[in-house]
């Protein structure tokens, strides 16, 4: 049976399963079993890819990460980091959806999980927002929308996985994504401001309460500190940082701030080791269809259309791309489309002679924003159960919403010298920079 019969049916396979609600690992799986009976692959081999997807170093980061947000949440430590929120924008219109944005920007540093996100953000912000009389669609959208940030900025989980699959400096995806992520919060914010509601806006806080809750929230807020520090200065890599981060917390912040949560730690552990469970099955599977796609030349055919359609031009690769992973991204989660689709990205990085870092932050913001589109909407859909509204009514809130996410995409492809200042200030060589031949700093290519 000739190749792209064979993958027409993988994808009818994977996709009928999916709408039929089975899992999206075992939907995966079910399109490469047919991919593999119809072909000359055996059994075996897909089998051992799919091993292979999961052994990776750099991948050890997100349990690690993940368990950073589960003691900051369940230690109820978080309850602090809201406070300081709400010392620095609970004046502004908008109120306490203003809070969360800012609170977003905060604990996205810390968890690198959206889904991580929204949990803690409903659970700490979605019930005062209702007790204030907000519109229960708009607290999902607005909870939703924000907690896209971690996906961004450092520590992402996204960008671990990006950075791990494609041989793309994860250090430069972190730093990459800084721009991108503080202006989707800032959008975020004005949008709140202008066309939200105005909420029951709180008195200016004193510079004495704003202090003190900085003060209140300096243990927890030293998590980011230390990411970001010892990856810029080489003390450690992204993947120890994780182990760095859940010492700092195991070790300093639950005993000095709640000595109480103590003996349930280990409990912690175990619920961050199921909870990485459920990617980790994900990232077998879609390494074994994206390995499927890759040997019946699926990348091939993609890359083919879209260089006919593009040219060489980068921007209108990168265009293309992003309709490519918006499509895609409203049906299966970031992760799996990352590690199926990479052989297709890195063809077209090369074609259109794109930084691989700027390519990188360019499609997971894409990701990001395919986790509040219909109709699978991840976030989208957990912050409308958690909040308690229909998935209609969330996404009719989050549609306005989306032209933030689409104008920081777009200034993400045109101006890629401001998405890569910052790695090009404070890590070179992760965007491709080297030393210059005169012996004194970094040339750069343009």
């Amino acid at each position: 049976m000739s190749a792209p019969v064979v993958l027409a049916l993988m994808t009818v396979c994977f996709l009928s399963f999916g709408y039929l609600g089975v899992p999206v690992p075992f939907s995966l799986m079910a399109g490469v079993f047919i991919g593999a009976i119809l072909s000359d692959v055996s059994l075996a081999a897909i089998i051992q890819k799919i091993f292979d997807g999961v052994d990776s170093e750099a991948l050890l980061a997100i349990p690690f990460f993940l368990l950073v947000g589960e003691l900051m949440s369940s230690a109820n430590v978080v309850v602090r980091i809201a406070n300081l929120s709400v010392s620095l924008v609970g004046h502004i219109r908008g109120g306490l959806s203003q809070v969360v944005v800012v609170f977003s920007m905060f604990f996205s540093e810390m968890s690198g999980s959206t889904t991580a996100d929204v949990a803690v953000m409903s659970r700490a912000l979605g019930g005062p927002m209702k007790r204030e009389g907000y519109d229960p669609a708009f607290i999902a959208a607005i909870i939703a929308s924000a907690s896209t940030i971690a996906a961004l900025v450092p520590p992402s989980i996204t960008a671990v996985v990006y950075g791990a699959v494609g041989n793309v400096s994860i250090a430069g995806l972190f730093m990459a994504g800084v721009v991108p992520g503080l202006m989707i919060g800032f959008g975020l914010m004005l949008y709140c401001y202008f066309f939200g509601p105005s909420g029951l806006r709180k008195p200016r806080a004193p510079l004495r309460q704003v202090v003190f809750a900085a003060g209140d929230a300096a243990l927890p807020l030293m998590i980011p500190v230390i990411l970001l520090g010892g990856i810029l200065t080489g003390w450690f890599t992204p993947t120890e940082a994780g182990v760095v981060a859940v010492v700092w917390i195991v070790l300093v912040v639950i005993p000095a701030l709640n000595r109480g949560h103590i003996k349930s730690i280990p409990y912690d552990f175990c619920i961050a080791g199921l909870i990485f469970s459920l990617p980790l099955v994900t990232i077998g599977a879609a390494n074994a269809f994206g390995w499927m796609l890759a040997y019946l030349r699926g990348a091939s055919y993609i890359a083919e259309i879209i260089t006919s359609m593009a040219g060489n031009d980068p921007h209108l690769i990168m265009l293309l791309m992003v309709l490519l992973f918006t499509i895609v991204g409203d049906f299966i989660e970031p992760v799996p489309t990352i590690i199926i689709f990479m052989p297709l990205v890195n063809t077209l990085t090369e074609a259109g002679d794109i930084n691989s870092v700027h390519m990188g932050v360019v499609l997971i913001a894409t990701l990001a924003f395919g986790l509040i589109t219909p109709p699978y909407g991840l976030v989208l859909l957990m912050a409308s159960k958690f909040v308690g509204i229909s998935f209609a009514k969330a996404l009719r809130a989050a549609l306005p919403i989306y032209l933030v996410f689409l104008g920081t995409i777009a200034f993400a492809i045109y101006f890629p010298s401001v998405v890569l200042w910052l790695p090009q200030k404070v890590l070179p060589e992760s965007v491709g920079c080297f030393k210059s031949p005169a012996g004194t700093g970094y040339i750069c290519p343009k």
